[in-house]
């Protein structure tokens, strides 16, 4: 009854976040309905957001404004930070969560994988090979940006494997789509969980 109790806690967070560079506010559901609500001035991210969002049933809302005019760098990598906090606040004292995932995903003649350990020790593995360097007017050089933080600030390890692809667009695609699927599965209340799943006692 315990373990059914937390698997009905709400588990969300909201935070705002404004410096020099950007101005953002962002909440976070994990247990939704994959419903985004993007407003950033990088529509790439945005719609990386949104797979990520539809693909992990998690509930999103951003709005973000940046110094574009400079580049996309700081816009992106700050949602990530507040994503990664975000993520860390609503998991809470992460009792009954699986904890672990790895997740393989597949866009069209591009495969994508996404291990993650909801671990407190914050590490990130990253190998992809873009064909391209932009995508639009996106650099690809900002999904490690983004990801790299977003793992340190949610305190999570985290691995990003793109095993193969030729276009760059589906390569990034199916990461994002891993990483909410694989958020998913790693959140998710398991009933056989009694407290938190590590031999410590503590996450």
């Amino acid at each position: 009854m315990e373990n059914n109790n937390e698997a009905q806690a709400v588990r969300q967070a909201g935070l705002s976040r404004k410096t020099n560079e950007t101005d953002i506010k962002l909440t976070l559901a994990v247990d939704g309905s994959g419903v985004s609500e993007l407003e950033t001035d990088v529509p790439f991210l945005n719609h990386m957001l949104d797979l990520f969002t539809k693909h992990g049933q998690f509930d999103l809302s951003v709005q973000a404004r940046g110094d574009i005019d400079i580049d996309d760098h700081h816009t992106v990598e700050d949602i990530g930070i507040c994503l990664g906090q975000a993520l860390r606040e609503a998991l809470g004292d992460k009792k009954g969560i699986k904890r672990y995932a790895s997740v393989f995903i597949p866009m069209d003649e591009a495969l994508a994988q996404v291990v993650i350990d909801i671990s407190n020790r914050p590490h990130f593995e990253y190998r992809a090979a873009y064909p391209s360097q932009q995508v639009g007017s996106f650099s690809t050089e900002l999904v490690h940006e983004f990801l790299w933080k977003f793992a340190l600030e949610a305190r999570i390890t985290l691995h990003v494997i793109v095993h193969y692809g030729s276009n760059t667009h589906h390569m990034i695609e199916a990461i994002f789509k891993a990483l909410g699927r694989a958020l998913d599965e790693a959140t998710r209340i398991d009933p056989r969980v009694k407290g938190v799943p590590s031999t410590k006692g503590v996450l």
